[in-house]
């Protein structure tokens, strides 16, 4: 037996504590510069929510999958296809393609209709003050059962690299501590632009570190799947077992409920949904949503071979003794020793960071900007105040994650996850869709659907086996377990979807909005008055100017007279605030350019018909001290235009001040 054998036999610490410790604080170091350069551009409440919608498809998708990438994903997922196989497997698949529901039916229409979060769009046609608490509730609920998860895992993996024995719930509750802590400090000072920094990187170190281990394990078994499976089953003492379904969910329902709140749940989750208004068009987040589905694709599928890897490389019941979402941990130290445990710790590490991080900024833009600015002020709260407010909440949140991630320490983190995503698809999706798509839908049902989806899916998580009843269970020594299923997502998101439409006929007396649901529907699908990035522009060089004579010089021309040394005359592009321009050009301004709605509060353009008959363009007044005029060609003058506020036939494409 070779001494790394000898030493995973133990499974009880590997590696080197001092170069794991490197690792980690070399991640940490780097990450914490970048999250406080980045912070000096916090200068908004939309910099500090959503990163001033800046971010272009690739990015935000990079990000999108550094933020779902979660240690469920790397740890769990690897340690349940280790020790359960295709029954394990099953996570990849619905993680996976429950993006394909995101990208159908939530990306582009929700990017339109709000601007920080899901309650945003709930109120846009419903009485505001009740939806946005219905929407800040489910949220925080959601957030905090997965940020459980991650802490958990957290606890675990940095307790074997800095080898703290399994019975030493002191040493690991502390370093739960440090993990909430770093959280904490990136949302408080980086906003969502420096997490969505750290979850690119984590992205990249992920994909990078996965792809590395799969080609090695490939590589031992001449680059041949069904040669590792074949030694895995070998190696397991479930045999042929690990190839076929059952082996955890001996229950057939239970593994459809599972799969049920996997495919629908991602469209739910809060932190996701977010993600979809740091782009500055609708355009741009089906891009971020096909980026990510191609890199979460594939690293669902290096996790195929990392599970079966660890089963065919690992002695017989190292991850058992040890713990099941160590089993990547240990197979990189069975293949590249100290060296490579340590950097996939620290990519294992930075996936946990990154997914807090995002967790933890989702939930407390929720509660300032849903139930502080709306709720409890009513509209009347200033930015600075909800930005306060919202860093306050996020150290709330922090402490309240750490406290759940010290109690369910050892669990296994994609199960905790996927309890997430039963809540996300009980409560969210059901009232996403019918607010998006049913014109009749109304306030009452919204807030049946999501208290009704979140006590349900709560309530039976409670009484499952998931709590009690079971060695695996949270609380093992308890039987209290009434609910046969440890996933309620077979019964909790048909109900949420029936509550909604139970809700709707009974608040049938609810006047219907006809004009508002119009716009909605406008604003949704065209993306037309949606918010737009808040980023400065790109300056756009002006032409060199050349006096006449000298261009017939080099044309060969007779020179014509050169009129350089007169007054320059106004561009025709309109550069200096004055809309000078022929018939058919856009204006600008000497400064920046600006859109269409004038949504930055510079120059916006509209077609026209101005007094001579001919098409002209309207410009709209800036901030920069420039003052459109009339010109031939059917200019006219128009009244500045209030970014939060386009018009079009029905009126106001979005207001704060509607009645509650």
């Amino acid at each position: 037996m070779t001494a790394t054998t000898q030493v995973l036999a133990q499974a009880e610490s590997v590696g080197s504590v001092t170069a794991n410790l490197g690792f980690f604080l070399l991640f940490v170091i780097v990450t914490l510069m970048i999250v406080l350069r980045v912070s000096r551009t916090n200068a908004t409440r939309a910099d500090y929510y959503t990163g001033g919608h800046a971010f272009t498809g690739p990015q935000n998708g990079t990000a999108i999958a550094g933020d779902f990438l979660s240690a469920a994903s790397f740890l769990g997922i690897a340690g349940a296809i280790a020790l359960y196989g295709y029954d394990g497997f099953l996570y990849s698949i619905g993680f996976l393609v429950g993006w394909l529901m995101a990208l159908l039916l939530v990306a582009e229409l929700l990017r339109n209709t709000g601007r920080f979060t899901m309650g945003d769009v709930l109120a846009f046609r419903m009485r505001q003050r009740p939806v946005r608490a219905a929407a800040a509730t489910s949220t925080l609920v959601v957030s905090l059962f997965y940020l459980i998860a991650q802490m958990a895992g957290a606890g675990g993996l940095i307790s074997l690299l800095l080898q703290i024995p399994k019975d030493d719930s002191f040493s690991q509750a502390l370093v739960i501590i440090v993990v909430g802590g770093l959280m904490v400090v990136y949302v408080l000072f980086g906003g969502m632009k420096g997490t969505t920094w750290v979850q690119i990187i984590k992205a990249g170190l992920l994909l990078t570190g996965a792809a590395v281990m799969t080609t090695w394990v490939l590589g031992r078994y001449g680059f041949d799947l069904s040669t590792v499976m074949e030694r895995a089953t070998e190696n397991s003492d479930r045999g042929e077992a690990l190839l076929n379904p059952g082996l955890q969910y001996t229950n057939k329902v239970d593994f459809i409920s599972l799969g049920l709140a996997l495919v629908l749940g991602t469209a739910g989750l809060p932190h996701i949904l977010m993600r979809f208004y740091t782009v500055p068009s609708a355009k741009e987040a089906r891009r971020s949503v096909v980026w990510a589905i191609w890199l979460i694709g594939i690293f669902y599928l290096f996790t195929l071979v990392l599970g079966y890897g660890a089963t065919a490389l690992l002695p017989p019941g190292t991850i058992t003794r040890a713990n099941q979402n160590d089993a990547a941990p240990l197979l990189a130290y069975a293949l590249g020793g100290e060296i490579m445990l340590g950097l996939i710790s620290a990519v294992a590490f930075a996936t946990i960071l990154a997914v807090v991080a995002g967790l933890t900024i989702t939930a407390s833009a929720s509660f300032a900007h849903d139930v502080y600015a709306n709720v409890l002020r009513r509209g009347q709260a200033s930015p600075d105040s909800e930005v306060k407010v919202a860093r306050t909440t996020a150290l709330v949140i922090g402490l309240v994650a750490i406290a759940g991630g010290i109690v369910a320490n050892g669990q296994n983190v994609a199960f905790l996850v996927a309890l997430a995503f039963a809540v996300a698809a009980s409560a969210n999706l059901p009232t996403i869709l019918f607010s998006l798509f049913w014109k009749r839908f109304n306030t009452t049902g919204a807030l049946c659907s999501i208290y009704g989806g979140v006590v349900i899916c709560v309530g039976l998580i409670l009484v499952s086996p998931a709590v009690s009843g079971s060695p695996t269970s949270m609380i093992p020594g308890a039987d209290f377990a009434i609910f046969p299923l440890s996933n309620p997502g077979l019964v909790s998101i048909p109900a949420s979807f029936l509550l909604g439409v139970i809700g709707t006929v009974l608040g049938g007396r609810e006047r219907f909005n006809a004009a508002r649901y119009a716009e909605m529907e406008v604003r949704s699908l065209t993306g037309a008055g949606a918010v737009r990035s808040t980023a400065p522009p790109k300056e756009e060089p002006r032409p060199t100017a050349v006096p006449a004579s000298e261009l017939a010089d080099r044309a060969g021309h007779r020179p014509v007279q050169d009129r350089s040394a007169q007054a320059p005359r106004p561009p025709r592009d309109g550069r200096d605030g004055r809309n000078g321009g022929e018939p058919g050009m856009r204006s600008r301004t000497s400064s920046q350019a600006g859109d269409l709605f004038g949504n930055t509060g510079l120059t916006g353009t509209q077609p026209a018909v101005g007094p001579s008959g001919r098409p002209g363009w309207q410009g709209g007044q800036g901030t920069g001290g420039h003052r459109p005029v009339h010109a031939t060609g059917g200019y006219r003058q128009v009244p500045p235009v209030d970014p939060n506020e386009v018009t079009i036939p029905h009126g106001s494409l979005y207001r704060d001040d509607r009645r509650n």
